[in-house]
């Protein structure tokens, strides 16, 4: 039997090396050198069935090593997940379902889209604790039906990156047992040996996390392989990390230089790795008859669990209905949309408010009526009001706890809410908006495979006042605003924000972050549902067309009122517009947004007490932007606007300019 699993492996080699060659670009280093742990596990250990790649209780693997995508999508064709050789021989090429990177919700069997080294670790610890809380809401006893494990796959790289450190650290304490990952350990990076870099003890590391650790010294002992992986179940502790010792570029002339990392080998450096392997044929994306045969014997272990799993759901849901009717809230993308037509959630008492605040509220008013809530702060739920009340902390004693610690670690904390959401939570991840620049790249990750991940991000100005520029975003609004397939609400009152999480709890495709202010804000009379637009004429003027429009989000709408009616007693009669999210503005008809901002009005003024980048394809050539053209300061919120021109006699002045007067 070892004979034709060794066989398999070197298959997934074959097929990872003349594809990449084919590409004429990719990374043969890891697929060659992984390849055994990762059929191992496929085939012998790992719970997963290619005619139901979406079953719900699934083991779910993740390639964090992403560079090495054909490792995987050798993976997939060969165990039948509808890749075939020719989507092999298109890698890398225009519109192939053979992305250079693996891309989730683009290939059949790719559980998230990895590239940046480490993110995948990171999901993955996130893929474990919503495994691991869902387990605590539904699992009866006898009735196991949320049960299965997550595994990640990276290599030296991967272990370097921050992002790992954090999330495992995380994950140790969570003491997450069905989470086991596997190092690739081949001590060769692009530039040379790691030693030049990266000396640490890994696995003295994981130890320190919480881990149990597992190492195996020969990469190519497919029995070895497959006892640590058993091993690592076993530990209902602990997370494991299982240390592979293997060879980059394994069996061709190249193995174990940095040549072989990100480079194709060469036609003759694959014929010479064919002949060292064994290979029974030199043709290019050969697969023996036999080796298909042993994959899809493979395949029925997962299928028959399935089976078992189905039964045991249906007989399930008939003993407790109850469960049944809480699963499929939990799997109900629409549940939150019932709120629009329920006026409680929109209504907040006619008294000043920092959106901080008003979001707290918003999410305490939602947290029973969508049940799969599930997230928290960077350690500052106290002051960004992101904890539910009256539930319960996720931890190893309450796992079942909808709130989560989840410690100063912005960016590890943002890739943990891409896992949960990829798992089917409506998670939600918070920190001071100033942060936000340690979660960018996750957050960028949430927009490409488009999970609607909620950012809860306060402090969101120079608003925040005594802490100083440190403190106080500046250029944040703008950077995210810029990123595609992302939705930025800086809601000015109540009802804006209640808007903002309406928006993000219902879109089913982009993340939404709401950003709110630490000062207190009045409730704005006209603001509304019509915050769901984007952009709306809060105030408008008493002509048809108005001398002027101006435009804020956020703290500044209520200047804007406050300068209309100062400009009205000097016979000036202008429009506000209040604008929480220029991205759904944006996604309006043509008409809506003439309607709003009509294009004979040409003199336009934004305040933003942010930068104004951004603004100018609202307020034109013949407009105005008031905003910040530099950094804060640090002094009373208060006093900051005043000196930085955030004031009624400056809007008014700004205005009258624009007009000419």
């Amino acid at each position: 039997m070892k004979d034709i699993d060794n066989l398999s492996v070197n298959a997934i080699r074959v097929l990872s090396a003349d594809a990449i060659e084919k590409a004429k670009s990719g990374h043969p280093g890891l697929p060659l050198g992984s390849a055994p742990m990762a059929f191992e596990l496929w085939a012998n250990h790992m719970n997963h069935n290619p005619k139901d790649p979406k079953w719900e209780n699934r083991d779910r693997f993740i390639l964090s090593g992403g560079h090495g995508s054909m490792l995987l999508y050798s993976l997939l064709h060969l165990f039948g997940y509808g890749l075939t050789i020719d989507d092999l021989k298109q890698f890398r090429q225009w519109g192939s379902l053979t992305p250079g990177h693996p891309e989730y919700g683009h290939t059949t069997g790719v559980e998230a889209s990895t590239g940046p080294l480490g993110a995948g670790m990171a999901m993955a610890v996130g893929m474990a604790m919503a495994e691991k809380h869902l387990s605590a809401v539904f699992n009866k006893e006898g009735y196991p039906v949320v049960d299965h494990y997550t595994y990640a796959l990276g290599g030296d790289g991967c272990m370097m990156e921050g992002i790992n450190y954090e999330a495992f650290s995380l994950a140790g304490t969570l003491k997450l047992d069905k989470l086991i990952i596997f190092y690739d350990s081949n001590g060769i990076s692009i530039e040379g040996s790691t030693n030049t870099a990266f000396t640490e003890n890994v696995v003295d590391r994981f130890k320190a996390f919480g881990f149990q650790t597992i190492e195996v010294k020969d990469g190519t002992d497919l029995d070895a392989i497959g006892k640590a992986i058993e091993e690592a179940k076993a530990d209902h502790e602990h997370p494991s990390l299982i240390k592979v010792d293997t060879t980059i570029g394994y069996g061709s002339p190249k193995a174990g230089t940095a040549a072989v990392h990100g480079s194709p080998l060469g036609e003759e450096n694959i014929i010479a790795m064919k002949k060292t392997l064994g290979y029974p044929s030199e043709e290019p994306f050969f697969v023996p008859a036999e080796v298909y045969d042993n994959c899809k014997e493979k395949v029925k272990r997962g299928e028959a669990a399935e089976e078992a799993w189905n039964k045991l759901f249906a007989d399930y849901s008939a003993k407790f209905p109850e469960m049944k009717k809480l699963w499929d809230d939990y799997h109900n993308p629409q549940i939150a949309e019932k709120l629009y037509d329920d006026p409680s959630f929109w209504e907040f008492e006619d008294k000043p408010m920092a959106t901080r605040n008003v979001s707290g509220m918003v999410l305490n008013r939602l947290k029973d009526k969508v049940p799969q809530l599930f997230g928290g702060a960077a350690d500052l739920s106290p002051s960004t009001k992101s904890d539910m009340k009256e539930e319960a902390y996720f931890s190893p004693e309450t796992p079942e706890g909808r709130n989560v610690h989840f410690g100063i670690r912005e960016l590890a904390m943002t890739g943990i809410g891409n896992g949960l959401m990829l798992s089917g939570l409506k998670a939600y991840v918070s920190t001071f908006f100033v942060f936000s620049d340690y979660m960018k790249p996750m957050a960028r990750l949430s927009s490409l495979m488009k999970l609607p991940l909620t950012y809860v991000l306060t402090h969101d100005s120079i608003g925040v006042g005594e802490d100083g520029p440190t403190h106080e975003p500046i250029e944040q609004l703008a950077e995210f605003r810029s990123m595609p397939n992302f939705h930025v609400f800086r809601p000015a009152d109540g009802r804006e924000t209640a808007a903002a999480w309406y928006s993000a709890l219902t879109n089913k495709t982009t993340p939404t972050a709401i950003v709110g202010s630490r000062q207190n804000l009045p409730q704005l009379a006209g603001s509304g549902k019509d915050a769901l637009k984007g952009g709306y004429v809060l105030s408008d003027s008493d002509k048809a067309t108005p001398d002027a429009i101006l435009m804020a989000s956020g703290s500044e709408v209520s200047l804007a009122v406050e300068a209309k009616e100062a400009l009205k007693k000097e016979g000036i009669d202008v429009r506000v517009v209040s604008m929480p999210c220029m991205d759904l503005f944006d996604e309006q008809s043509d008409e809506y947004k003439e309607s709003v901002l009509p294009k004979a009005v040409r003199a336009r003024v934004s305040i933003e007490a942010l930068s104004t980048f951004g603004w100018g394809k609202y307020t034109g050539l013949d407009g105005a932007n008031i905003g910040m053209t530099g950094f804060g300061a640090s002094a009373p919120g208060n006093v900051l606007f005043e000196k930085f021109g955030f004031t009624v006699d400056n809007v008014v002045a700004t205005t009258k300019k624009v007009l000419g007067k």
